[in-house]
């Protein structure tokens, strides 16, 4: 079963995306580390790397200077997904549910 969010925020001023799930979970999340995580096939470098699960270490990966971590806005992707429109015009990354999920840094503490 899929958990999907009851409630989604960018804050500008603090560069997160928070999170509220169904099951009450709080998912923080750092903009430069969505990014950085981007699961789109440019950013995972081609089709065949795509797929793979996520992980809280995502959100550590450096981010190279070309790219923006700066928000322009958040579209629901149906119902399974958030696409990421970020200041330099990306916006490729399909950030589904689950993928979303298992980025969450309170997951690592757990």
């Amino acid at each position: 079963m899929v958990i999907k969010p009851s409630k989604i925020q960018v804050s500008k001023s603090n560069g997160t995306l928070i999170v509220q799930w169904e099951d009450d979970r709080e998912s923080v999340y750092p903009l430069s580390g969505l990014r950085a995580a981007c699961p789109c096939a440019e950013c995972k470098g081609g089709h065949e790397n795509m797929g793979q699960p996520g992980s809280p270490d995502m959100l550590k990966l450096p981010l190279s200077a070309d790219k923006s971590s700066e928000i322009e806005r958040v579209e629901l992707v149906g119902n399974y997904a958030l696409q990421l429109h970020w200041q330099d015009g990306h916006s490729y990354g399909i950030y589904s549910w689950d993928f979303l999920r298992e980025l969450d840094p309170a997951s690592s503490k757990e």
